[in-house]
């Protein structure tokens, strides 16, 4: 959903969404949702994988369990997007990644984990604005629902975060 607002954003169908939205808070409709036992987090954490764009606002987020390496997630961040750059840490060192960026011809700032038998060169003065993406990070954490995770799944905690990032780019919060 978010890669569609980055591409061609309306946001006039937005900004009425967010009002539907606030316009009647306490106003819940009953539903029965069947959930299955592979949908919820096998353990009491989770972790959220996230791209952000040159500014550091958020374009795709995933979430996935605690136990779950970085570098398994990382293409489904890569296909698609049309980027010069691909800004991760040494969780997404691998092989793989590098590959797949390679092949897109996506620069990749990735710096070597210390077991890598070849210590590659990366752009140190690039890798400082990585700081944008904690900074995300920090900005989705603000809202009380994300950082102490009271979803009960994984698919509500992914709307609350996708929620969360949409009032971001409309600067609500």
């Amino acid at each position: 959903m978010l890669e569609s607002l980055v591409m061609e954003p309306d946001f006039e169908w937005l900004i009425d969404l967010m009002q539907a939205l606030s316009k009647y808070p306490l106003m819940q409709q009953e539903r029965v949702v069947e959930t299955k036992p592979w949908d919820k987090q096998k353990g009491l954490n989770s972790k959220i994988h996230i791209a952000v764009d040159a500014t550091g606002m958020p374009v795709r987020i995933l979430v996935t369990e605690d136990s779950t390496a970085d570098c398994t997630q990382a293409e489904a961040f890569i296909e698609g997007i049309n980027a010069q750059g691909l800004l991760a840490d040494k969780g997404y060192d691998s092989d793989a990644v590098l590959d797949m960026a390679n092949s897109q011809t996506i620069q990749a700032v990735i710096p070597a984990k210390r077991n890598r038998k070849e210590q590659r060169f990366y752009d140190q003065d690039l890798y400082k604005i990585r700081h944008r993406v904690e900074n995300a990070f920090l900005h989705l954490k603000r809202w009380r629902g994300i950082a102490t995770r009271y979803a009960k799944n994984s698919s509500s905690f992914l709307a609350a975060a996708q929620i969360r990032s949409l009032a971001l780019w409309l600067n609500i919060s």
